[in-house]
């Protein structure tokens, strides 16, 4: 793919920044929140202020949640997300910055990762600040409610699913084990603010950059297009490889339409090809 050879050619020259969304973990079988089309897929996802203001919404979330994260948990990095690990391990890559919060960048070998959005394996108490890991939090939920299921109509992207309300009948939430205060999992909800100080490290990332690789991300929503936006700004090169609609187009230099499964694989051959070559000639040898 011609496209794909030019984005060789920026990524092998360094300097690159990720910015990754949803769309980069669809082949690990997570949903993304928008189709090629660029339509929402869901409508109504929780918000902030529905969490710590009715307890009826959360037991319905920690609920479905607790179903839902059999699916994320579960989850295996795929070809996409090792391909970011291995020019990371090429030293192609200057920082990695994602609105994921599925952790399988580090999972397939990625460190040094900018969570904007926090990370489902982890879970915050809104009354001491405690974190913890998930696993602790889905025992003590599966002690609570023995023998708990429900047939499961969809997955959703932010780790909950769609079950019949009938369902949640006597499903019992569990708080804080150190306070009593309500848990809530380490992720930016609907009507949050990102913590200014990953926004900070992702503009500092981005102001060092050659090129800012957007990934899988249709850039709906300003957290994530707002790199875009100071990338362009400042002259920083802009590629973006996503399957379908992205809002980052007009202020893209190259876009590649494709799976991420397949072309950041072939990305990565041909940078690997370039460097092999570069410094065999530095041997003044030819290959």
């Amino acid at each position: 793919m011609e496209r794909v050879d030019e984005l060789a050619d920026w990524v092998g020259d360094g300097g690159v920044v990720v910015l990754s969304g949803a769309g980069l973990s669809t082949e690990s079988g997570i949903p993304d929140y928008r189709g090629p089309s660029g339509a929402a897929r869901r409508s109504t996802p929780m918000t902030y202020q529905t969490f710590i203001g009715d307890p009826a919404a959360r037991q319905r979330y920690w609920a479905r949640s607790h179903l839902g994260w059999r699916t994320i948990g579960d989850a295996r990095p795929n070809a996409g997300h090792r391909a970011v690990a291995r020019l990371q391990e090429l030293g192609r890559l200057d920082g990695i910055i994602t609105q994921n919060v599925d952790g399988l960048h580090q999972a397939g070998g990625a460190h040094a990762v900018v969570e904007l959005h926090g990370a489902l394996s982890r879970v915050a108490c809104l009354g001491c600040g405690r974190r913890s890991e998930r696993t602790e939090l889905e025992r003590r939920l599966d002690a609570a409610n023995p023998g708990f299921g429900a047939a499961v109509s969809a997955v959703n992207p932010d780790g909950d699913v769609e079950i019949d309300d009938a369902a949640l009948d006597g499903f019992t939430v569990v708080d804080c084990a150190a306070c009593g205060g309500l848990l809530k999992p380490d992720v930016v909800y609907f009507g949050e603010t990102v913590p200014p100080e990953r926004v900070s490290r992702g503009f500092e990332l981005v102001a060092g950059a050659r090129t800012l690789l957007v990934l899988g991300s249709s850039l709906t929503v300003m957290s994530g297009r707002r790199f875009v936006l100071r990338a362009a700004k400042n002259g920083i090169r802009v590629a973006i490889v996503n399957q379908g609609v992205t809002r980052g187009k007009p202020y893209a230099d190259l876009v590649v339409d494709g799976p991420l499964g397949r072309v950041l694989p072939e990305l990565v051959d041909r940078v690997e090809k370039s460097l092999t070559s570069d410094g065999l000639r530095g041997y003044g040898l030819e290959t």
